[in-house]
């Protein structure tokens, strides 16, 4: 699937350029949502950089 449609950040314009919105020069991005899957790869890693950073947490908190 090819992306060509983008979206100005400042003035919600919708253009083809990839570089800058042609109404008002503005940046431009992806006006749609990141891809969604139930079967996440990255679950047991944000998982542990969770618990890593609540550990963290409760040992400033009681030092």
């Amino acid at each position: 699937m090819v992306l060509l449609l983008r979206r100005c950040k400042l003035c919600g314009l919708y253009t083809l350029q990839t570089d800058s919105c042609p109404k008002c020069g503005g940046p431009v991005k992806l006006p749609y949502p990141a891809k969604f899957s139930l079967e996440d790869k990255y679950r047991k890693y944000r998982l542990k950089m969770r618990r890593v950073g609540r550990d963290k947490d409760k040992k400033t908190v009681s030092a």
